[in-house]
């Protein structure tokens, strides 16, 4: 495991973000360990999912960027493993592959994954994920309520936590993003491309699929309360006002 710091001389230390990357290439993870420490993020590269286990029980990145194709365990059963535990299931995870069918992609954002970028990446694009991604993690204060309730499903938006029933659920970033949305207009129809730019930001490109996938996965983990999320046929989704 290696950990390289650059410009911490220009940020406080507070401000500095952790960035975790698990890729079995040594001259990928040189490549991101470079442009991403030009950015001011301190990196630390793991070269297996067992490296990053162990990181992982030390301290909690901000997020993690996650090679699909690894020796032994794959950064699927990986993603998977992140978001079963209590401690790393927010952690925002970027999957980074040389994979690029949509079945992969999707498989990718279905498993928990945030976002998904394909080899060989432009520097200047991947940076621009990660910020997209760290931004979209951080909370930000406004006028907006703090607290969204639509019947058992309870959104609390300063602490980033959902609940149903009272019971709490644990969601990717992507699907909490999501299900605020929704909540902040119930009865409102909100197209896939709607939905695409509130939870990854305007000029995004994704399939729709990806985004039907995502529903799917979020009324998953809603159980029974999942059906208030209501299929508008040719139009996108809403949730049923209650």
């Amino acid at each position: 495991m290696n950990m390289m710091v650059a410009r911490e001389r220009e940020l406080p230390k507070e401000e500095i973000r952790t960035l975790l990357v698990v890729e079995d290439d040594a001259g990928i993870r040189g490549i991101l360990r470079h442009y991403l420490s030009l950015e001011g993020y301190r990196v630390v590269e793991c070269a297996s999912v067992e490296e990053a286990q162990t990181c992982l029980a030390r301290t909690i990145p901000d997020l993690i960027l996650l090679d699909l194709m690894l020796q032994g365990t794959d950064g699927y059963a990986f993603c998977r493993v992140i978001r079963a535990d209590e401690r790393t299931a927010k952690i925002p995870v970027i999957m980074v592959s040389a994979r690029d069918e949509d079945a992969d992609i999707v498989a990718g954002l279905e498993v928990g994954a945030d976002d998904y970028v394909i080899k060989p990446f432009s520097a200047r694009i991947l940076s621009a994920r990660v910020r997209a991604v760290l931004r979209r993690s951080t909370v930000e204060p406004g006028d907006e309520k703090d607290v969204l309730v639509c019947g058992p499903i309870e959104i609390d938006r300063t602490q980033h936590t959902v609940t149903i029933d009272g019971n709490p659920a644990v969601l990717t970033l992507s699907e909490f993003k999501m299900l605020d949305l929704l909540m902040m207009r119930p009865g409102v129809v909100f197209s896939r491309y709607q939905i695409v730019d509130a939870v990854h930001g305007p000029d995004y490109l994704v399939k729709s699929r990806s985004v039907d996938v995502q529903i799917m996965g979020l009324r998953r983990k809603l159980g029974k309360q999942g059906a208030l999320i209501e299929t508008v046929h040719g139009v996108g989704y809403r949730l049923k006002a209650v």
